[in-house]
């Protein structure tokens, strides 16, 4: 079969591998769909992601696909269904898993990162891990399963009530995600900070009250005068220290500051304990997506949140190290690959 094999820091090539062997509670998926992740991002350009990769390795976690054989133990699914994946297993037996806490699972598996994932045209997957897709979902709302999973699981923890005032900081396809999420938890007003203008019309087109490029306008002054004086939530989706700083500077007092975007392992961030006490911030940060992926589909498919808006394209194989190595093109949307392409 054909797939994207990470060799190393700046190292990925598309060749034929051999056909996984499917075990008896586990599926082969034939991959319709698989999302192009920060995360992937990192790992190309050889940081961490959420886990460890060990090369060589074939990436990508946010997929989805049909069932073209299960093994002899599979009760929950069938060949044909279409379905998709939660690429983080939990082993269900250390202490984490046994109180409550799996996604800080001691003995993980990832799909795409620990072990082969979905920049394939199959990937064998265990049984617990598959979601069958809505009626309504397409295979590309069915990639973006996993990215709106940790969403929610970030959007808990940050506690928004109706009424509150929200920042989200980069207009990203997390970004987007977060800005509805935040609507439909009861956001009064979502103001969202991006430089570039396309991603601001996306934005508005999505939900946002107010969308601010903070290159060149004053971000304070525009919130206040569209009557956000109180910011309740910031959202940072960016994964970078300037934006994070800026998290923190609107923040509203006694705000929930959510660090979501990934910054890479060595950065350190300078704050001033004094502006943390005197506004009495919680700062959040948020870990993959325990126990939300049904919630995620779900919710895709009754058509209350959009994960389309933000694909940019979908590309075959042989583009995926272009678009892991050049953030110009990322900078454009969400990619997704279709292996068959």
């Amino acid at each position: 079969m054909k797939s994207a094999v990470f060799y190393g820091k700046h190292q990925l090539k598309v060749e034929e591998v051999n056909l996984p062997v499917v075990g008896e509670h586990e599926v082969l998926v034939e991959v319709k769909a698989c999302g192009v992740c920060g995360t992937d991002v990192h790992i190309y350009e050889g940081d961490e992601g959420a886990a460890p990769v060990t090369p060589p390795t074939i990436l990508g976690h946010e997929f989805s696909g049909v069932i073209k054989e299960v093994g002899t133990a599979v009760k929950s699914c069938a060949v044909g269904d279409r379905v998709s994946v939660d690429p983080n297993c939990y082993c269900g037996v250390c202490d984490p898993c046994r109180n409550g806490m799996a996604h800080y699972c001691e003995n993980m598996i990832g799909y795409g990162t620990t072990v082969n994932g979905g920049f394939a045209e199959y990937c064998v997957v265990k049984e617990s891990q598959i979601y069958k897709l809505g009626d309504h979902t397409s295979f590309e709302q069915g990639a973006m399963g996993e990215p709106v999973a940790c969403c929610l699981h970030g959007i808990d923890m940050c506690e928004i009530k109706p009424g509150h005032q929200v920042v989200v900081i980069g207009g990203g396809m997390i970004g987007l995600l977060m800005i509805q999420l935040a609507k439909l938890a009861g956001a009064a007003k979502v103001a969202l900070l991006e430089p570039v203008a396309s991603k601001r019309e996306v934005g508005l087109s999505i939900g946002a009250d107010v969308c601010i490029d903070p290159l060149t306008e004053d971000v304070e002054k525009v919130l206040k005068e569209n009557g956000m004086t109180w910011i309740n939530t910031v959202i940072e989706c960016v994964g970078r220290i300037d934006t994070i700083e800026t998290a923190i500077k609107v923040a509203g007092n006694k705000a929930v500051v959510m660090m979501f975007g990934l910054t890479k392992p060595e950065e350190e961030l300078r704050i001033k304990p004094f502006e943390i006490f005197q506004k009495e911030l919680v700062l959040k940060a948020s870990y993959i997506n325990p126990y939300t992926q049904k919630r995620a589909l779900d919710l895709i498919d009754s058509g209350r949140l959009d994960v389309e808006s933000m694909i940019y394209e979908v590309c075959g194989l042989e583009q995926l190290e272009e678009i892991l190595s050049d953030p110009k093109l990322r900078a454009k949307g969400k990619y997704l690959i279709s292996p068959s392409k």
